[in-house]
């Protein structure tokens, strides 16, 4: 890296670690899905437990079930998405909108199609620390108008957590973390810092760019790429079109994880008591003794 580079902000730019491709797989109930973390060869990169890109067309979907100790992130990149919970919480997710659901004790939801054709988004975890495990359930939803947005020498970003380019989004998160969306024109050469202490990774959602070194071979679409050590990331869009990934990063927990599907804590006492709660609906999940999803009872949303 250059002197003059160092001087924009950061002195020692994350370099690519790690890239995988996501293969699709089934998920859910009919619905594909393209994971990157959470498969064999990336069970956990602390504080992220899975990266679904996901692709659903009724009647499939993700009919009524748990969560409890993380928070996820749904971001929408086509369709509708309807979201229903055991607390009476229920609404619609089009394209560009988030939402960030913290399970904390426990909830348990459904998240079906709501329009015709396909639907298709991303889905993040992020892990709670243990502190924050057995919180209440929360929400924090935003349209796709109002995600903050800036634009800078070909380059756009969509705050969704975190700041970027002077912007900074309302979403609080329990697990520090920063979500940007950024898309590259033609030419166009990112900078942008991230604490060193955070783990960082990309994902690419269309096109094909260089990221870390300029000597670096492109890379596409559907690609995880693991950063390494350091305090900012540049990219380079040397192609003839768009280039859109999101740059996710994250304060690691530094705790043990211990999963057993939608439920992740710390020890295996936790998840046994996790199971029993569920089955016995006691300590946060009182309500799913007599709770059905509209989707489940067959009901029109």
């Amino acid at each position: 890296m250059s002197g003059a580079e160092v001087s924009l902000g950061f002195e020692e730019g994350r370099v690519v670690v790690r890239k995988f491709l996501a293969r699709p797989q089934h998920e859910g109930v009919g619905a594909i899905v393209r994971r990157s973390i959470g498969r064999f060869e990336l069970r956990y990169f602390d504080p992220f437990l899975v990266l679904d890109e996901f692709s659903v067309t009724a009647p499939a979907g993700f009919p009524d079930h748990p969560h409890r100790g993380f928070e996820t992130v749904t971001y929408m990149l086509q369709g509708v998405i309807t979201h229903e919970d055991f607390e009476g919480h229920k609404g619609t997710i089009g394209a560009g909108d988030v939402q960030w659901m913290t399970a904390g004790r426990g909830i348990v939801h459904s998240e079906m199609p709501a329009a015709q054709g396909t639907q298709k988004g991303l889905q993040l975890w992020i892990n709670l620390s243990s502190k924050h495990k057995m919180i209440e359930p929360k929400y924090q939803e935003m349209v796709s108008k109002d995600i903050s947005e800036a634009t800078k020498d070909g380059i756009k970003v969509r705050v969704v957590a975190g700041e970027a380019l002077g912007t900074k989004s309302p979403i609080y998160t329990e697990t520090p973390t920063m979500y940007l969306d950024f898309t590259l024109k033609p030419g166009a050469h990112l900078q942008h810092p991230i604490p060193v202490s955070w783990n960082a990774f990309v994902y690419v959602l269309e096109g094909e760019g260089v990221f870390g070194t300029p000597q670096s071979l492109p890379v596409a679409g559907h690609h995880l790429l693991l950063l390494g050590p350091g305090d900012g990331f540049e990219a380079w869009n040397k192609s003839s079109k768009n280039l859109r990934f999101i740059l996710v990063a994250g304060q690691p927990l530094g705790e043990p994880v211990k999963q057993l599907g939608p439920f992740v804590m710390n020890t295996e006492e936790e998840i046994d008591q996790t199971i029993d709660d569920f089955e016995n609906c006691v300590n946060g999940f009182e309500k799913a003794a007599h709770w059905r999803s509209g989707s489940a009872l067959g009901l029109d949303f």
